[in-house]
């Protein structure tokens, strides 16, 4: 079944709106941990480097997790496997908020880690399945979804400041009902077919490189960013979530507006742009005098790197899609999307440990520095934008 933007039937669209509360519940679930993270650290007495090497431990493990998502893709449906994520966070997230002891506490991290990873990568196969059913670019609003579920999570975290860390595992029940929504199914795949998925490696670098710098600066203000504004100033414990609420607030209202930005100025001049606003905001963040300003600064570089995580999928299916014998073949063709966008995936983990684990070490006796880091890095999207540009024949 193949349909445009003008032609998209009431399944598609039941797809789609089932994808996005997906990257709902991902965006959601993960900011109201984050932003948790000075309580869990108070709660369990961790210094900087113990919780970063806990984060080390989630992120490999998230990594894992999109690994075992492409080898069961090749013969198991995406939905399954996401469906199989979002109740394994249903599960693991009460655990992490309710431990009484640190084995069980670290093994609900691990837990976590495994089934976010499976979801990340399932999220984003769904994603451009159903881009590819419609026609037409509507991957920045799947990538809003998980913004705005951020956005939400940031919001219950401030509303939730003064209450135990035990409170937070009522979050486990928006992934436990969104785990029975009707994700995008495909069709079964014989034993011939899946052995004809495979999956490209080097075409994708350029862009997959793109994607490590986003989550980069994007991990590390979901990250450290409430520990910058509860370390650096005296900033009320209840207000550190601002560091990720404006920030995830301009990156929504940016993947709202991207599809039209992009579609008038093409992406590498976006991506160009975005790239020096990011690096000026992370920059009003590290020199900044006091915790209004360096949420300012968050604020500016969420809206300068909003449309690269969806702009860089885009990408990556694109050329999954195209080239390879037997393309004609829809379910071998969205087999092979599956596969490649978890194997492009990954790129999101190694960003996520330079910005959650390289900024903390680096940053462990002040967080200034560690926050200078992905300033500079950023910049490296200036020349990586020109992978994004249209190939032209000849």
């Amino acid at each position: 079944m193949v349909s445009t933007s003008e032609t998209s039937t009431a399944e598609d669209r039941r797809a789609r709106s089932a994808g996005a509360a997906g990257f709902f519940t991902q965006g959601f679930v993960f900011i109201s941990l984050t932003t948790r993270l000075p309580t869990v650290q108070d709660h369990w007495g961790y210094s900087d480097t113990t919780l970063s090497l806990l984060l080390l431990m989630m992120v490999l493990l998230a990594g894992l997790g999109t690994v075992l998502a492409e080898t069961a893709c090749k013969r198991v449906d995406s939905a399954v496997i996401l469906r199989a994520g979002l109740l394994g966070i249903a599960v693991t997230v009460p655990v992490f908020a309710l431990a009484g002891d640190q084995v069980v506490f670290i093994a609900s991290m691990a837990g976590y880690g495994v089934a976010l990873g499976a979801v990340d990568a399932t999220t984003n196969m769904q994603a451009v399945a159903v881009e590819h059913l419609y026609g037409r670019p509507i991957l920045p609003s799947f990538h809003g979804a998980w913004t705005l579920g951020g956005a939400t999570g940031a919001a219950v975290a401030l509303a939730m400041g003064h209450l135990p860390l035990s409170a937070t595992a009522a979050v486990a029940v928006v992934p436990l009902v969104v785990s029975f929504a009707p994700f995008l199914r495909r069709a079964e795949l014989s034993v011939q077919q899946s052995a004809g998925v495979e999956v490209p490696w080097r075409p994708i670098i350029l862009v997959g490189l793109a994607m490590v710098l986003f989550y980069m600066v994007d991990t590390a203000a979901f990250t450290w960013g409430p520990q910058f504004l509860d370390k650096v100033f005296t900033t009320p414990h209840q207000l550190v979530a601002l560091a990720v609420f404006p920030y995830l607030l301009a990156s929504g209202a940016c993947r709202l507006a991207g599809d039209t930005v992009v579609a008038r100025f093409g992406a590498v001049p976006v991506l160009r742009i975005g790239a020096v606003v990011a690096s000026l905001g992370l920059a009003v963040t590290v020199f900044s005098p006091s915790w209004p300003v360096a949420v300012a600064g968050f604020t500016v570089m969420g809206a300068g790197v909003a449309v690269v995580a969806p702009l860089s999928f885009s990408a990556a299916a694109r050329i999954a899609g195209t080239g390879f014998e037997g393309e004609d073949d829809p379910a071998l063709r969205h087999a092979r999307v599956d596969a490649v966008i978890a194997r492009f995936n990954q790129f999101n983990y190694v960003g996520a440990l330079l910005g959650a684990v390289m900024t903390g070490l680096v940053g462990a006796g002040n967080l200034r520095l560690g926050f200078a880091v992905p300033m500079v890095l950023i910049l490296a999207l200036i020349p990586l934008a020109r992978a994004f540009a249209p190939v032209r024949p000849g």
